[in-house]
């Protein structure tokens, strides 16, 4: 424990850790205890040792400071490079809480407003129609093109109600027609021309009807190209990525030297879906997808998470107000507004969905997981959850498409069951 002691005392400067909301009133965190951290990290070695990743990346903050921090494994089975700080990962969806985050930043300025329609700055977004499966007699399914109840919004992209799917086989005839488009399989596409090809196709409900996970966000990266008139990813540098000190988190690694850095899954456990294939993020590629494209490092990804946790302050420097933040992290799906949810409704039962995030709603059975964390994921394995109750984020880093899910409620149940929840 006096080693570990050491370590954490060392993180606080490797991940630029500041201190706690200052002022602000909280109930009592609940704490860690040694016996239940020594189950998470028990978990995760078994894991390694069974072969399902070559290694991982675990950080648990709370009160701006690292309470756990631990490298398992390796960062590749082929190079046998241990696990460390640096190490890239490719984030996948959690890259949608940094599009959403400057989306939000726009609205402050009032240079966008959630009930602006998404045709305001991509036009063709008003000719859109929504495609509608209809059964003949002879039981032949054919698709309808219906004209939309409403514009598409801003917030329907922030909270996926915008009927923007991600196309997969098997999901009814929009979704095939998604699917065959290829828009993931192009990475010499801009951001202005994946929307352009997306304007092309039809949604796959009305906009504000049903939860449906997709492009949302993409399309959300590409108005905040419009509006301040750069790249996404310049955007970002400017006005969140460089001022929070997240440097190693781009749309690729540009630098050879850093290659060897890049964590890999097990070689049989590269499939994103049947039609994709773990990305190679050593490749220059021009889309900057503000739905899945970034790649990073926990110490980075830690800065941005407790600048959120912060209520929109880091380091003497403030991102958003708090205000915005406490919007941003509440649910906008609920009851009242009678959105439905899709089959795949990956926030789960007890979860709603905000601007950007999955919201927790209601207590999991068995448990007494806190309300109001909110959090998301990557298809890649990594995930992260934001706990204002306990003053925590976590943060763990891996690279495993197949695992992602059970590992990921097996992981936050043993972090939980660490305080006592």
């Amino acid at each position: 424990m006096r080693g570990r002691r050491a370590l954490i005392a060392a993180l606080v400067l490797l991940f630029g850790a500041v201190g706690a909301r200052a002022g602000s009133e909280r109930r009592a965190a609940h704490n860690f205890s040694p016996e239940g951290l020594a189950k998470v990290s028990d978990f995760i070695r078994n894991e390694v040792a069974t072969g399902k990743f070559p290694g991982a990346i675990l950080l648990l903050q709370q009160h701006g400071k690292p309470v756990y921090y631990e490298n398992f494994g390796v960062r590749d089975v082929a190079t046998e490079i241990s696990m460390s700080a640096d190490t890239i990962f490719r984030l996948y969806s959690m890259s949608k809480p940094i599009t959403s985050v400057m989306a939000m930043m726009l609205v402050e300025e009032g240079k966008l407003a959630l009930d602006d329609p998404v045709a305001k700055y991509i036009p063709a977004f008003a000719e859109m129609k929504v495609g509608v499966e209809t059964k003949a007699e002879d039981g032949k399914v054919a698709l309808v093109l219906e004209p939309l109840s409403r514009a598409v919004t801003i917030k329907d992209l922030m909270r996926h109600t915008a009927g923007l799917p991600y196309g997969y086989y098997g999901g009814g005839l929009v979704n095939k027609l998604y699917a065959d488009a290829g828009l993931f399989d192009n990475k010499a596409l801009t951001n202005a021309e994946l929307v352009a090809k997306i304007t092309t196709l039809p949604l796959a409900e009305q906009p504000g009807t049903n939860w449906d996970y997709g492009h949302s966000t993409d399309v959300l990266g590409r108005i905040v190209e419009v509006i301040s008139g750069k790249s996404l990813f310049a955007f970002e540098k400017e006005r969140l990525l460089d001022p929070l000190g997240m440097t190693d988190t781009a749309y690729y690694v540009a630098d050879p030297a850093k290659w060897p850095r890049i964590a890999e899954p097990m070689p049989q456990d590269r499939a994103i879906s049947p039609m994709t294939q773990v990305r190679d993020p050593r490749k220059p590629l021009r889309w900057e997808s503000g739905g899945g494209g970034l790649v990073g490092t926990v110490g980075d990804y830690a800065r941005f998470a407790q600048m959120l946790l912060n209520g929109g302050t880091y380091d003497g420097r403030r991102y958003l107000k708090p205000e915005t933040i406490a919007l941003m992290a509440s649910d906008h799906i609920g009851p009242e507004t009678k959105i439905a949810r899709d089959q795949n409704y990956y926030p789960g039962g007890s979860s709603g969905f905000g601007l950007g995030f999955a919201v927790r709603t209601s207590v999991p059975s068995g448990t007494s997981w806190p309300l109001g964390e909110y959090r998301w994921d990557g298809v890649g394995g990594t995930f992260f959850f934001i706990d204002p109750e306990d003053d925590l984020f976590g943060i763990f880093m891996v690279q495993t498409p197949t695992q992602r899910g059970r590992i990921q409620l097996s992981l936050k149940t043993l972090i939980y069951q660490a305080m006592g929840r």
